[in-house]
């Protein structure tokens, strides 16, 4: 079925899903590969993907690798961290030194900004009630490729420098795919909308202050350290751990390792258990939590800022790596402390640093532990249009974030809605 939509400044068009009056659509078909929003949904999970196939692809042969070049655990440190600060994957068949190693493995690690890419181009194809299931299941299928990773490359580990050609070449051919049959926005790619003057072109110096300045987004940047960057450490160390601990085939400790990426959540007890049975059975729960509290983080990020929307996704997406890059920093970088008691203390510091989740408030819809607001009225559009002065909204400079505020919400629970919004004023029909 196509919904013939026409929105201010656009030309008529036609979507093959129902969409609100941002064009955004306001369904999620999983099965479908429909133009502009399922297509943009499939490149981007798959090109996640193909990223983290990539970027993880060492761990899992690191026995093997650290014996043919003579790694120290500080070198597998090193590069650990470098990991997490495209072509460059291609270069690891030719690495001969540690330092070799480790730069391949740094610029290696940059194909992870292609999350923020992911999520921020989820938050621009799907409306708000549908747009935390589109992050949280391009997200999660994306992580799916440390999972995958772990079972493909011990296939190969005999031959170990050319096992990343396959990594490499997948990686090229699904950013051909983004480039070749992509689309920035439902309405077409960002450039062209703002030449044709149907997109306003708003100031970074705006966008950034009211990025920083919005609190919530700096705890999930920290949350996100602490669930994604703690997937980005087992990534990195889990195939070697229960390799040298528990004397296991390659082939064998990457099956493992590829369960506790699909799975999810209790590092202090997987630290300290010591059969193998109850490794594993701890590591697929740390997984099942640990997954789920990723999507849970992005699924609210797209209601933190609508004008800053972008920055808020990249500063949450860098808390991640941040947060590994600590961690490797804090319990696995050289011999301070075994694997094991590293695990555990990772644990703890997962618990302490996302307590503070606990903290996020929306005046318009409350918190954890309390409702929405009841000094004032508190609407979506109280919360959204603080972003804007009167002289911006005059230009209508305002408008995408009004419309935003009017399709969320949905998200708002019917009692709530009565109760906050203002007599006589009703939401918009969506196309």
């Amino acid at each position: 079925m196509e919904v013939e939509t026409t929105g201010t400044g656009f030309q008529t068009q036609k979507f093959a899903l129902p969409v609100d009056s941002e064009h955004k659509a306001a369904e999620f078909r999983l099965f479908s590969i429909a133009a502009p929003h399922m297509r943009a949904f499939h490149l981007s999970w798959v090109s996640f993907f193909s990223c983290f196939v990539s970027t993880f692809a060492a761990p899992p042969l690191l026995p093997i690798i650290r014996d043919n070049l003579n790694l120290t655990a500080t070198d597998i440190g090193n590069a650990g961290i470098a990991s997490v600060s495209a072509p460059a994957v291609y270069f690891t068949s030719v690495v001969s030194s540690p330092v070799s190693f480790l730069l391949v493995r740094f610029f290696m690690g940059f194909s992870l900004a292609t999350f923020v890419s992911t999520q921020f181009w989820m938050s621009s194809m799907f409306s708000a009630p549908v747009v935390g299931t589109a992050n949280g299941v391009a997200g999660g299928w994306g992580n799916l490729g440390g999972g995958a990773t772990q079972l493909i490359m011990p296939l190969k580990f005999t031959a170990w420098g050319i096992a990343f050609f396959v990594p490499a070449l997948f990686q090229m051919l699904s950013a051909f795919a983004v480039l070749i049959f992509g689309q920035d926005l439902p309405d077409g790619n960002f450039r062209r909308l703002q030449k044709s003057g149907d997109k306003a072109k708003d100031k970074f110096s705006n966008v950034f202050y009211h990025g920083v300045t919005n609190y919530r987004g700096w705890i999930l940047a920290l949350t996100y350290g602490y669930c994604f960057g703690v997937e980005l450490t087992i990534d990195n160390i889990i195939a070697e751990y229960f390799y040298d601990r528990f004397d296991l085939k390659l082939h064998t400790a990457g099956i493992i390792a590829a369960m506790g990426t699909l799975g999810g959540a209790l590092c202090i007890i997987l630290g300290r258990v010591g059969s193998l049975t109850s490794s594993i059975a701890v590591m697929i729960a740390f997984s099942f939590f640990c997954q789920a509290a990723c999507g849970l983080t992005f699924g609210v990020v797209p209601f933190v800022s609508r004008r800053s929307l972008g920055l808020i996704s990249g500063l949450t997406g860098g808390g991640g790596s941040v947060g590994a890059v600590l961690t490797r920093l804090i319990f696995f970088k050289g011999s301070r402390y075994s694997k094991e008691r590293g695990i555990t203390l990772m644990g703890i510091m997962i618990i302490c640093c996302t307590l503070s989740i606990c903290l996020i408030y929306f005046p318009q819809w409350g918190g954890m532990f309390c409702g929405p607001s009841s000094k004032k009225i508190a609407t979506e559009e109280d919360y959204y249009m603080c972003e804007w002065n009167s002289k911006e909204k005059e230009q209508g400079l305002h408008q995408a974030s009004l419309n935003y505020a009017d399709n969320s919400r949905s998200e708002r629970d019917r009692r709530a809605d009565s109760e906050t919004r203002p007599p006589n004023q009703t939401s918009s029909t969506n196309v």
